[in-house]
């Protein structure tokens, strides 16, 4: 029996984005195919929802693209973080450790 992938809460596309991203530029088959491998395929980002956040942060100056070609020797999107990203995803990370923080002090009272 296979496990179906969770789903993402909103709002943590874009951090798992740029925490990829952060990594080394890629195009966004390789971001998508980076959050599933990294989080044992529990985690999937549907294309809708990956491409949408690409462009969301791409308008927000969090990333940028440019065209490249990818490992298939393909024409692709090659997006990357920016300085102004790096600054945003260390924020968030406080910010989601400590919701996780505190949704685990309700899910497990002492």
């Amino acid at each position: 029996m296979t496990q179906q992938s969770l789903g993402l809460l909103q709002g943590t596309v874009d951090v798992l984005i740029l925490k990829t991203l952060s990594w080394k530029p890629m195009h966004g088959f390789g971001v998508a195919e980076f959050i599933r491998h990294q989080s044992g395929g529990d985690l999937a980002v549907e294309d809708a929802a990956l491409y949408q956040a690409l462009h969301r942060l791409e308008r927000k100056a969090l990333v940028e693209s440019e065209w490249g070609v990818s490992e298939l020797n393909r024409r692709a999107r090659i997006y990357s973080i920016t300085a102004l990203g790096r600054k945003q995803l260390r924020s968030e990370v406080v910010e989601l450790r400590r919701y996780m923080a505190a949704l685990f002090r309700v899910l497990e009272p002492a």
